[in-house]
C-alpha cells in the first residue's frame, strides 16, 4: 500500500517511493529504503517534509538491526556519561584541595601533601583508564576560577604527556604533583596584577615573576616533597634561549621535565578562558607553541611530541562540521587523525541543540571544517556538557 507520511513519522526500514513535499530541490533518483539514522537525518536536513511510502516493502530486519544499534549507542552514551561524572568529581575535588592549600599558606600552617598525592594518584589512574572523559571534563572551565582549574589542568596534561613519552608511572606521579603545585606562589601575587587585562608594566612583570620564587619557597617547606616535584615546578618558566626566570637557565641547563611542564603550562594558559580574555582554539595554541619553539624558547621536538600526544583535534575540543553542526571530539582515530570520533549536538542552521549523534568521521561523508570555541556561538561548555549528559 502507498501512503503519504510526514518525514517525522518515518522509521528505519521504511521504503520511500518519492518525495511529495519539501522546502529544497532535492531529487530522489530512485525509490530507496531508509537504512539508518544517518539517512533519515540527511533527508530532514535537506528540507524534505512529506514522502510517499510503500508499506508492503517495509524491511523489518533492517528496523530490528537499527534498534539493536541504537541500544548499543545508548549504552555507550550512558557509559561515557558515568565516566564524565567521575571526571567532573575529580576536578571539583582538586579545586577543594587547592583552596585548602591556599588557606594553609595564608595561615602559615603546614600543607598536607597526602591529599595532593591521593589526588594525583587518582588522576593518573583515571588517565590510564579513562583519559577521554577527563579531557572533556577539564574543558568545563569557570573563567573566575582560572588559578584553581589551571593547576589541575596542567597536572593532567603533564601526566598525559609523560605517559605518551613512556615515562615510568612512579615518576609521572611526582611530575604531576610538581605540576599541581607549580603556581601556588601566585597566592602572594596581588590580584590587580594577576587579573590585569592589558600588558603588565616592567615593574608589574617583575612582581609577577616573583611567583616562581614564592612557589619554590612554599614547596620546599612541604614535608616529604620529592626533588623531582620541586625541580619541575621551579623551572617551568625557564626558556632554552636563557630569557626565562627565575634563574635564567639556558639550553641543556633546562631539564627535559622542565621543558615539558613549560609546554603544558603555556598550552593551558592559551586555551583557557579568563576573566579578562577569551581562550584560543587548540589549533591556534599549537601554532603559538611551534612559534615559541622556533624562536628558541621551547623545545621543538617536545612541542611536536605534545601535539601528537594531544591529537590534531584534542579530545574535549569543539569542532564545526561541514554539515553545519557543532560537535565535541570524543575519541582519536590513530589511522585517520583528521577524522576523529565526535558527538554532534548543535545545529548552526537552527541555532539550537539537537539530538546527539556519535559519529566516527572516518566512516561517514562529513568532515571537520574548523576548530572552534563555544564562545564563538554564544554558548558555554557547562551548558553543552549539561545537554550531553541529559541526552545520555
Amino acid at each position: 500500500m502507498l501512503i503519504e507520511q510526514d518525514i517525522t513519522c518515518i522509521t528505519i526500514g521504511a521504503y520511500i517511493e518519492k518525495i511529495t513535499l519539501q522546502t529544497g530541490s532535492f531529487r530522489l533518483t530512485q525509490p530507496e529504503w531508509v537504512k539508518n539514522e544517518v539517512v533519515l537525518n540527511k533527508l530532514i536536513e535537506l528540507g524534505i517534509k512529506r514522502v510517499l511510502v510503500n508499506t508492503d516493502k517495509f524491511d523489518a530486519k533492517m528496523a530490528a538491526t537499527a534498534a539493536s544499534e541504537t541500544s548499543i549507542t545508548t549504552k555507550r552514551k550512558q557509559a561515557f556519561n558515568v565516566k564524565m561524572m567521575h571526571a567532573k568529581a575529580l576536578v571539583l575535588t582538586s579545586k577543594d584541595i587547592q583552596r585548602k592549600i591556599f588557606q594553609h599558606i595564608e595561615e602559615g600552617s603546614q600543607i598536607d601533601l597526602c591529599s595532593v598525592r591521593n589526588l594525583t594518584t587518582e588522576l593518573i589512574d583515571t588517565l590510564f583508564t579513562n583519559s577521554d572523559a577527563l579531557m572533556c571534563a577539564i574543558n568545563i572551565r569557570n573563567k573566575d576560577e582560572y588559578l584553581l582549574e589551571h593547576s589541575f589542568a596542567v597536572s593532567m596534561l603533564m601526566a598525559l604527556f609523560s605517559r605518551y613519552l613512556g615515562i615510568e608511572k612512579t615518576v609521572i606521579r611526582e611530575l604531576a604533583i610538581g605540576a599541581f603545585l607549580h603556581d601556588i606562589g601566585k597566592i602572594r601575587t596581588p590580584d590587580y596584577i594577576l587579573n590585569k587585562p592589558g600588558k603588565l608594566t616592567p615593574d608589574e612583570f617583575g612582581i609577577m615573576k616573583l611567583h616562581v620564587n614564592h612557589s619554590i619557597d612554599i614547596i620546599k617547606s612541604i614535608p616529604g616533597i620529592s626533588k623531582i616535584s620541586l625541580d619541575v615546578a621551579a623551572i617551568h618558566h625557564e626558556k632554552l634561549n636563557g630569557e626565562g626566570y627565575p634563574y635564567g637557565l639556558m639550553g641543556q641547563q633546562v631539564s627535559r621535565f622542565g621543558r615539558m611542564l613549560s609546554i603544558c603550562d603555556i598550552y593551558d594558559a592559551l586555551t583557557a578562558n579568563r576573566c579578562y580574555k577569551k581562550g584560543l582554539t587548540q589549533l591556534k595554541s599549537f601554532g603559538i607553541l611551534r612559534s615559541l619553539a622556533q624562536d628558541g624558547q621551547l623545545d621543538l621536538d617536545l612541542v611536536h611530541a605534545f601535539i601528537k600526544c594531544m591529537g590534531i583535534y584534542p579530545v574535549g575540543s569543539l569542532v564545526k562540521l561541514n554539515s553545519n553542526r557543532l560537535a565535541i571530539v570524543e575519541g582519536y582515530n590513530k589511522a585517520d587523525p583528521i577524522r576523529p570520533k565526535v558527538n554532534s549536538f548543535y545545529s548552526l542552521d537552527k541555532r539550537d541543540f539537537e539530538l546527539t549523534n556519535q559519529i566516527d568521521l572516518s566512516m561517514v561523508d562529513d568532515e571537520i571544517s574548523a576548530s572552534v570555541r563555544a564562545d564563538d556561538f554564544d554558548l558555554d561548555m557547562e551548558e553543552i556538557m549539561r545537554f550531553l549528559v541529559s541526552e545520555a
